[in-house]
């Protein structure tokens, strides 16, 4: 399997140099150069568990790791998680939910993330190599990251977040890892801000050369390889094909979901669910993207007006004409909004805005019918299941992206009295922390890394 770039300027990578260059070199994504076809290996492929699943999915992606060295990787990404299929199924009513929380840092994240750690360490390894990994997170990303390289000897991570905008556990997640090879930084802004700052860095080739920088963020392919397992997975173990409703704000879940389908899992519909950072719910009515101001709310790590991961769906829609993708994506950048009529080639996703008092008023609802506990991220993604579920016709499966004990404040406002919590982030408590503030602007990102690279 080979890769090319989105905007057409890189063709022909391996996948362990696609993994390494993360963000293309020409400023567009990673993509496989085919999609396989799975579809002859679904009989054999329902009786497998979760783990023997993913190591036959990740094979088809990655044909320079030899076979037994790559399941290996596998197997020992998903031994650190605490439920036995590594996923968890929780029914509530007609939608059933998808737990994705049961790894280190108790979100969707570690699904890919341990498994990137590990592909990392392996290939840095192999290579003799060493690397600096920039990402940005609006909350969850960054804590798994962290916790998929700490104490790497040939890995330095820099992640930066947006200050006070992060919720206070997501933040210990990341600033209380005492390993030195972990460098927090706060960024006096959004987190579209802190995207934006981390691809201009890449888009300077010379610092990108220098400092020899990877990416963690779902722009690198391999986090959404991953990441197309568990929807194979969930379709498999269901008797008919699901429709799945995925909360998000950077695209790149509802994209794996995408990709599974394309490779002839049984899937139906994808429902996109959107906090009030509406862009992607806008462009599915209208065809329309055009980015707006960010909105702070109960589910931050969704709090996103520019969607990285867009760009690759909106490639397969333009039929992989790399050119009319890039003319769109520099309309974009430069005027704030572009216009096609992408959205209706998928008449299978639908797409739908939930705001915080619907958010709230999903938590409620579910703890007082099935006394379960919604994070706010998946109440999300459960109110705009329950609303659209009479245009669907297939189960609804809803993907549980977080641990409600990460987000309290939120619970305690939907359920006064309930309190969650989890040992994981009990331990947390009182821990010294480690960050910087800096200013958004690139120089002072480039001065932080320069500083302890060279340190």
């Amino acid at each position: 399997m080979k890769y090319c770039s989105t905007r057409g300027g890189v063709k022909g990578l391996s996948f362990t140099d696609s993994l390494l260059m993360g963000l293309a070199s020409d400023g567009g994504l990673l993509v496989p150069e085919s999609i396989p076809d799975v579809t002859s290996h679904l009989s054999e492929w329902r009786e497998l568990g979760f783990v023997e699943l993913a190591q036959q999915i990740i094979a088809l992606f990655v044909d320079d790791i030899e076979r037994e060295t790559l399941d290996e990787l596998v197997a020992g990404a998903y031994a650190t998680f605490d439920h036995p299929e590594v996923v968890g199924w929780q029914p509530l009513g007609d939608i059933t939910l998808l737990e994705l929380f049961h790894g280190p840092t108790l979100a969707f994240k570690d699904v890919a993330l341990q498994l990137l750690g590990r592909l990392f360490e392996h290939v840095l390894a192999q290579r003799g190599q060493r690397l600096n990994i920039l990402g940005a997170t609006s909350g969850d990303t960054g804590s798994a990251a962290i916790a998929g390289v700490r104490g790497q000897s040939n890995i330095d991570i820099f992640i930066l977040y947006p200050n006070h905008k992060v919720s206070p556990l997501q933040e210990l997640q990341m600033t209380t890892v005492p390993d030195p090879n972990v460098h927090c930084i706060a960024v006096e802004g959004s987190f579209d801000d802190c995207q934006g700052l981390m691809k201009e860095i890449f888009a300077d080739l010379d610092f990108k050369a220098e400092y020899q920088l990877g990416a963690v963020n779902s722009v690198n392919w391999a986090r959404v390889m991953a990441q197309i397992v568990y929807y194979g997975y969930a379709s498999l173990k269901c008797a008919e094909a699901p429709s799945f409703c995925v909360p998000t704000g950077n695209f790149g879940n509802v994209f794996a979901a995408y990709l599974a389908r394309e490779m002839g899992f049984p899937i139906d519909r994808l429902l996109v669910a959107t906090n009030e950072n509406d862009i992607l719910a806008r462009f599915f009515d209208t065809g329309e993207y055009a980015r707006g101001d960010v909105h702070f709310t109960l589910s931050p790590a969704m709090d996103i007006q520019v969607a990285s991961n867009f760009e690759r769906f909106l490639y397969y829609c333009f039929e992989c004409d790399a050119e009319r993708l890039a003319a769109f994506m520099t309309t974009f950048q430069n005027t704030g909004h572009a216009t096609t009529q992408a959205h209706l080639m998928a008449d299978w996703m639908l797409a739908t805005r939930v705001d915080n008092a619907q958010t709230l008023a999903a938590i409620q609802q579910v703890h007082a019918a099935c006394d379960y506990v919604l994070d706010p991220h998946t109440a999300v993604g459960f109110a705009a299941a329950t609303r659209l579920k009479d245009r669907v016709r297939s189960p609804i499966v809803c993907v549980a992206t977080a641990h409600p004990a990460k987000f309290p404040q939120a619970v305690e406002q939907a359920i006064a009295g309930v309190t969650v919590s989890h040992p994981t982030l009990d331990a947390l408590a009182g821990l010294p922390q480690r960050k910087q503030v800096i200013e958004a602007q690139k120089t002072a990102v480039c001065a932080a890394i320069r500083a302890e690279v060279s340190g």
